[in-house]
């Protein structure tokens, strides 16, 4: 990924939380049909090796646990809030007309190598403790026991977990560092006011990354 200086984040602690507050990654390996892609839940432990472990599953029938033994690399890309930005937004703009649009973001990108847990305790533990934190804001969470037993063990019996040891954490964080700083408060400011989740993230996003840089 290319990362001007001035967008890079290399922050441990902000980049393991966005890999929590936004878990569903792209994996992302190059199998013998070339590169492939599957968009799965991921648990991350920072705790766990120099730059923490991913854990997760894959369904049996995806050939990509079985290609891994052969091609372990891995690629997990974890997708921020993101939004587009208009050159009208800069106070700039209105002055001297040399602004053009573009698109902000916030990304981590986790390299390492898989290792295949063809287990069922691993892929239940995984499972449970995904289910834990994705129920949690339910007013009756589910939980694993909630399943008949038998039901239980045919669902874990068709899924395969896959770990992933972090080798290397790269952290793109474009929110506009590069402009002045009444530019990025005039696309802030209109970034805050639209109805949109991700547009007023990106917002307040900008305008944190400006006051750290104070």
């Amino acid at each position: 990924m290319y990362v001007p200086a001035h967008f890079e984040e290399n922050r441990r602690d902000v980049l393991g939380a966005l890999i929590a507050a936004q878990p569903f990654g792209s994996l992302v390996t190059h199998g013998p049909a070339g590169l492939d892609a599957n968009h799965i839940p991921f648990e991350f432990e920072p705790a766990n090796g120099p730059f923490g472990t991913l854990r997760a599953h894959v369904a049996r029938a995806n050939p990509v646990w079985q290609e891994a033994a052969a091609a372990p690399d891995a690629l997990v890309i974890f997708q921020g809030p993101s939004a587009y930005v208009s050159p009208s937004w800069y106070p700039s703009k209105h002055e001297t007309h040399r602004q053009v649009p573009t698109w902000n973001y916030i990304v981590v990108h986790a390299h390492g190598r898989i290792v295949v847990h063809d287990d069922e305790d691993y892929v239940r533990g995984v499972v449970a403790r995904l289910t834990r934190k994705m129920e949690a804001g339910e007013p009756v969470p589910w939980k694993m026991g909630d399943a008949p037993a038998d039901y239980l063990t045919q669902m874990l019996g068709a899924i395969v977990g896959i770990e992933i040891p972090v080798t290397k954490l790269v952290g793109k964080w474009k929110l506009s560092q590069n402009k002045a700083a009444a530019d990025v408060d005039g696309a802030a400011t209109t970034l805050l006011a639209r109805e949109g989740e991700a547009q007023r993230a990106v917002g307040q996003a900008m305008l944190d990354v400006a006051a750290s840089r104070k």
